[in-house]
């Protein structure tokens, strides 16, 4: 089998949208709560955990790789969301309660592949206050799943270093295909906007 090229990449993020979307059981399915059950407080069940659930998955390298096809300062909207994701997540630890969190996930899928398929520009300002709203919600979920552990700051660390890492991957596809045909990117916003769809029929 012939190496991978970086040419590859879309097609690997396509596929992994299409995998996600066989996988979809809930909005917020949080695919390794076994490792975050029972008092669990490593970092590496932490960070593992952005990559199990579809819809943390999919929300953060979409960040990634919209920000990148369609703003030059493309750093600003990531950092914006792994920002507010650990402010979310301050809350949800601190016992507090927020509306809508389920469907607030499932809408941020549905945004953000709407904004993919449209490689819609929005002012930094406004893009940035988009995605780290969502975050909030992102991050509110992982709060709560980690309210009951002894340390909860070891794996939140691990939480918040996959996400940088999921929003750099987004960014290298994103710069990769921003001169290019534009399929890749509606073929992924697509993708994205119905497994945000399914998820918010079910949490709704």
């Amino acid at each position: 089998m012939p190496p991978l090229s970086f040419r590859d990449s879309p097609r690997l993020l396509v596929l992994l949208a299409v995998l996600c979307m066989a996988g979809t059981a809930a909005a917020h399915t949080g695919g390794d709560n076994t490792l975050l059950a029972h008092g669990t407080s490593a970092f590496l069940p932490g960070a593992m955990h952005p990559w199990t659930g579809p819809d943390h998955l999919l929300a953060m390298l979409a960040v990634g790789l919209w920000s990148a096809m369609t703003n030059h300062r493309w750093w600003i909207a990531p950092l914006v969301f792994a920002q507010m994701l650990l402010a979310g997540a301050v809350l949800g630890l601190s016992g507090l309660s927020l509306p809508m969190v389920e469907p607030m996930i499932a809408s941020s899928l549905v945004v953000m592949g709407l904004l993919l398929v449209a490689r819609a520009r929005l002012t930094l300002a406004a893009g940035a206050a988009l995605v780290g709203l969502f975050a909030v919600f992102h991050g509110f979920a992982h709060g709560v799943e980690l309210a009951g552990t002894i340390h909860p700051w070891q794996p939140l660390a691990g939480m918040v270093l996959s996400t940088l890492v999921l929003h750099a991957i987004g960014i290298a596809v994103g710069l990769a295909l921003r001169n290019r045909n534009r399929w890749w990117s509606k073929a992924t916003g697509i993708l994205v906007l119905l497994t945000g769809g399914a998820m918010l029929l079910q949490a709704v």
